[in-house]
């Protein structure tokens, strides 16, 4: 008998008939001898209501108040389908982050998990209750509800099976599983069977938002086979349907490129003609990181005579404004001539862990894209990944072309 952490997110239980539907599913894994925990996000756009209500209230809210609201959605859904669940004849049970102990630090919105105390869940699911977890919510040492962040009930799930010793995670979402590359713009993109933890971190944190980049380095740490497939189709996890994250194997090496991720959300700025001396680069990147901004992709570009440089960098759409007006204010003390920025950038992503052994992957890249007449704009590598920037009217074009070019079509 496997136990498995079955995590339903808000579209799988985005109305009372989708949470009955999901309530199936477990009842369907019960049914083949499996014990189960059930891990539910809040009905889809809930989430989004509770944080208007706050903003409504105060802009400036206490950030305590905002997770005891927002985490309401997550109870909500764990209720009704326990309800769900018992209407099945199954001896059922909700469970709120409180009452499961998962402890967390005070850092409210984005709190970090410390440690679950699952004992009391544990001994219940081995007397054939199903215990159904709110995703999301957690509670500090002192009491106090607190959220994970976006996609945490993602992290909730990986936890939660790594605190009870499960068999494996599966996260149940509106997709049949993980994609080559984003099935809404290259049609030729193919559903696999499995991928390895580093490809599936370097997928997530690259743009595929399949699965939180969190709850990925949680089962990667702790070596915990995740299953990412669909509500919506006839099969349940233990017929394997989706796609397993996994350890990666030898024969998972034979492919160059697993697949292609993309991310329209940055903006490049560039600094142009700073000083060309030691510290110009903390002067430009401290400001930045005192302010919370984050900065992805880097170029440095010296000057021929090597008496000044231009400095390129993207940051987060959400960040830009405020990324510019950071950099003005520090004008004088980075000493840069002048801003240069663009919003209508695309980052293009190859991942594979196969790219460790094989050369001329970066080449085939350029390659290709010179082809097609796309100009690269910055470029970044490390050992399992390839980006670049690209102007964003050429998503589409560069995606189905790389997709072609890397043999991805017939994977």
């Amino acid at each position: 008998m496997s136990l498995i952490v079955m995590k339903f997110g808000g579209t799988s239980v985005g109305d009372t008939d989708r949470i009955k539907n999901a309530a199936a599913k477990v009842a369907a894994e019960i049914k083949n001898g499996h014990k189960v925990a059930v891990v539910v996000s809040a009905m889809s756009g809930v989430t989004d209501q509770l944080i208007t209500h706050c903003r409504a209230i105060s802009p400036r809210f206490d950030a305590r108040e905002h997770d005891a609201v927002v985490s309401t959605g997550e109870q909500v859904t764990a209720g009704l389908m326990a309800m769900a669940l018992q209407q099945r004849g199954l001896n059922a049970r909700s469970w709120q982050g409180w009452q499961l102990r998962l402890l967390t630090d005070s850092d409210h919105a984005k709190a970090r998990i410390m440690d679950i105390e699952g004992d009391a869940l544990r001994a219940r699911l081995d007397d054939g209750e199903t215990g159904v977890i709110a995703g999301f919510q957690g509670v500090t040492e002192d009491g106090r509800i607190t959220t994970l962040g976006r996609g945490g009930s993602d992290t909730s799930a990986v936890a939660l099976a790594v605190a009870l010793k499960a068999d494996r995670c599966d996260i149940y979402t509106d997709v049949p599983g993980v994609f080559t590359s984003d099935p809404r713009i290259v049609t030729a993109a193919q559903k696999m069977n499995r991928v390895s933890y580093e490809e599936m971190l370097e997928l997530a944190s690259l743009g595929a938002k399949v699965l939180q980049v969190r709850s990925v380095e949680m089962a990667m740490r702790y070596r915990m086979p995740v299953q990412v497939l669909s509500t919506f189709a006839n099969e349940v996890g233990s017929e394997l349907p989706g796609t397993l994250v996994i350890e990666g194997t030898k024969d998972m090496e034979k492919n160059t490129v697993t697949g292609i991720a993309h991310t329209s959300n940055e903006a490049k700025i560039t600094l142009a003609r700073l000083a060309d001396k030691p510290g110009v680069a903390a002067r430009v990147f401290s400001p930045l990181a005192r302010a919370g901004i984050s900065v992805d992709m880097i170029v440095q570009t010296a000057s021929e005579d090597g008496q000044v440089t231009d400095i390129t960098f993207t940051v987060a759409m959400g960040d830009w404004e405020r990324a510019l007006k950071v950099l003005e204010d520090e004008k004088a003390n980075i000493g840069f001539e002048k801003i240069l920025s663009e919003k209508n950038v695309t980052k293009i992503s190859l991942v594979g862990i196969g790219m460790r052994s094989h050369a001329g992957v970066a080449a085939l890249m350029f390659e290709t894209l010179a082809a097609k007449g796309i100009n690269i704009q910055v470029i970044e590598t490390s050992e399992i990944n390839t980006s670049v920037l690209i102007a964003s009217e050429y998503t589409e074009l560069a995606l189905r072309a790389l997709h072609s070019a890397y043999g991805l079509d017939a994977a």
